[in-house]
């Protein structure tokens, strides 16, 4: 078991970032010509990443398995983006943010890393501004804020409920400019199949052409992989439905240490599941936590009576509702992490009080916010006397200007009325903290394999605050991996370019090849969906929100039964060599077969309970997450033996020197 050279630099936390990128080598601009840049995943971290450094001057490849670059799941990030402006004057800072972060990990993550990151969210903001990004303005003309939970300041900023999509189309628009100028070739509609290694370092991809499914060579003097998270391993998730592990699995298979695969994020206001036949879930962004206030019914005659149809929940006054997160805890109230809160939820349901037909469900309720601006906005409005009917109509004028758009999704969905019903909610996977072990330098173990936003594990510890996925995707992008880059290219300036007539690229595309006909090849008495389904239900009865040691040893068996299962009876209809979503499907399935057989020995091996992993064993008499740093204060890195269950440990050890260790409260 070796400690990782994680590459912090030395010095004071604050000194660490400008004394580091004062130290690494830099390529200068005439030699960043003759260099080649792969980035895989095209999202805020990869659009971003690979404008940069064609700006900088490298030759870049990006590759996405969308049609464009602007459909990445990077758009389904509704709610903001948090940064240490102080714009509200309510005490942030860099540290302030800092601190939240580590706390909002339950104290999982590296201080540099997310100092780091508070350090140059500014930037972030600054460089979106510039793009055009349409951010929410308050009456002054400085851009407004709004809170996220687990924190007690307003730092998230945020374009109605489309802050995602509208940050990707900056990130897209800076991408396009570098594309028109012949620095970036966009390879859409294809698939990594495999990194291919040529004396131990990252020097290319296999990809697959997903229209006409030819495979193809592509070489560089460096690979960036920002394709995302893991949480479609639960088959039901908020992700996009071909959002997939594929990329950072392979490079894992080739060497790249996978770290914590168990930290994985419930989200605690999603829209509750509704049938078998369902593909996946739809998220309810956390910005709605600001207003909405989330209860269930005191009494169980009531729940029954709203289950059966006999009761609306508008029909309960105050005294009947139990607002259990403010009860709880009084000084976050609704804004808990989401951890917390997701807990809460299952809490209450397990209990029995969820009110819908399932039981598995809250409410999220804006009576209270339409009153409140309503009555604010008569006022303003030199409405000294308003009538309940008028005071209701203006604050649903102002909750409209807000939060308009995922009322409208909510209604479309659900069919019916969030300003007249409370909405219905209840947690589902969201984010994946875990991915590929990186350095300081975001480089995974594999030399000049890079690693970037969801798809590396550094930032975020156990459990990610809202707000912050964005945030890290676009200071990877744009701050952190074009200056660190550099340092492991400058020794590539004389290299020349990369051939991809080489027996290593022939051996990896011989895997590729013989892989997809083993898929083909099988005897096919069951579809892929089929499989994915069958997974998902282990994983969120055994290893969702809450864990324990007789249900993941099960995990482990059942995974291992069923992916031998697949290999000998996957049905993949359709050829190898057209388009095949089939194909698609089923490779990306396998690898989740062998990430959840890893996440399961993850989860088992960790004998404690912190943020999103869940240990029942480990919690303390309120029913609160219990940690264990004497014995778990550190990193799992896994590297791969050939079999998941046969992974080797590597414990990076987490030091505190900036922030006390002590029990996460929000009450």
């Amino acid at each position: 078991m070796s400690i990782l050279d994680s590459k912090i630099p030395e010095g004071p936390l604050a000194d660490k970032w400008t004394k580091h990128k004062n130290e690494i080598d830099l390529v200068n601009p005439a030699n960043k010509r003759n260099i080649d840049v792969i980035v895989i995943g095209t999202g805020l971290a990869g659009g971003s990443a690979a404008a940069t450094l064609a700006e900088l001057g490298y030759n870049v490849k990006t590759f996405c398995y969308q049609d464009s670059p602007r459909r990445a799941h990077s758009i389904a990030a509704q709610g903001g983006i948090n940064a240490a402006k102080n714009y509200q004057g309510d005490g942030d800072s860099n540290y302030r943010l800092f601190y939240d972060t580590v706390k909002g990990g339950d104290y999982r993550s590296r201080e540099a890393n997310v100092y780091r990151l508070a350090e140059v969210s500014g930037n972030i903001i600054d460089q979106c501004v510039a793009q055009g990004v349409p951010f929410a303005r308050e009456y002054g003309g400085l851009l407004d804020n709004r809170s996220f939970g687990g924190v007690l300041v307003s730092r998230t900023f945020y374009a109605k409920g489309q802050t995602g999509q509208q940050l990707l189309l900056g990130a897209y628009s800076a991408m396009n400019r570098q594309i028109n100028r012949g620095k970036i070739q966009s390879y859409n509609r294809h698939e990594m199949m495999d990194l291919v290694l040529v004396d131990g370092k990252a020097r290319g991809i296999i990809a697959r052409d997903m229209v006409t499914g030819e495979i193809q060579r592509h070489s560089a003097h460096a690979v960036v992989l920002a394709s995302g998270g893991y949480g479609n391993v639960f088959f039901l998730s908020t992700n996009a439905m071909g959002s997939n592990v594929m990329a950072a699995w392979r490079a894992h298979r080739r060497g790249a240490y996978f770290a914590n695969p168990c930290y994985t994020q419930i989200h605690p206001t999603c829209i509750p599941v509704s049938g078998d036949h369902q593909s996946k879930l739809t998220l309810m962004s956390e910005s709605l936590r600001n207003d909405g206030r989330i209860w269930v019914p005191k009494k169980k005659e009531d729940v029954i009576a709203i289950r059966e149809g006999k009761k609306k929940p508008t029909d309960l006054s105050e005294d009947e509702r139990d607002y259990y997160l403010e009860r709880r805890y009084p000084a976050f109230g609704n804004l808990v992490p989401r951890d917390v809160a997701s807990r809460a939820a299952k809490e209450r349901c397990d209990a029995g009080y969820g009110v819908n037909k399932t039981g598995e469900a809250v409410y999220l309720d804006f009576a209270s916010a339409i009153e409140r601006y309503g009555k604010e906005k008569a006022f303003t409005s030199g409405h000294k006397n308003p009538t309940e009917a008028e005071i209701t109509k203006l604050g649903k004028e102002v909750i409209e200007a807000k939060y308009g758009n995922l009322f409208q999704m909510y209604q479309k969905i659900v069919d019916q009325n969030p300003y007249e019903t409370p909405m219905m909610i209840y947690p589902a996977v969201h984010y994946t903290m875990g991915g590929l072990w990186v350095d300081y330098n975001l480089q995974t173990t594999i030399p000049g394999c890079y690693a970037a936003g969801e798809a590396n594990f550094s930032d975020h510890g156990a459990n990610r605050l809202g707000a912050s996925a964005l945030m890290q995707g676009l200071a990877d992008g744009y701050f952190v991996l074009p200056y660190t880059i550099g340092d492991y290219l400058s020794k590539d300036i004389r290299t020349g370019k990369i051939s991809t007539d080489s027996p290593e690229f022939e051996a990896a595309e011989k895997d590729v090849t013989d892989r997809i006909n083993r898929l083909m090849n099988a005897s096919g008495k069951h579809s892929v969906d089929h499989y994915h389904k069958l997974l998902g239900k282990i994983m969120w009865n055994k290893c969702g929100m809450a864990r324990n040691a007789k249900d993941l040893e099960d995990a482990l068996e059942e995974i291992k039964a069923l992916r031998e299962d697949f290999w000998a009876n996957v049905k993949v209809t359709g050829k190898s060599g057209d388009k095949n979503a089939e194909l698609e499907k089923a490779g990306r399935v396998a690898d989740f077969l062998e990430l959840g057989e890893l996440f399961a020995k993850d989860a088992l091996h960790r004998n404690e309970s912190c943020g999103g992993h869940f240990r029942e064993e480990y919690q303390t008499e309120e029913g609160e997450a219990l940690r264990d740093d004497e014995n778990f204060k550190y990193v799992a890195a896994w590297e791969y033996t050939g079999n998941p269950r046969d992974a080797k440990l590597h414990k990076e050890e987490l030091k505190f020197n900036n922030i006390e260790l002590k029990t996460r409260s929000y009450k």
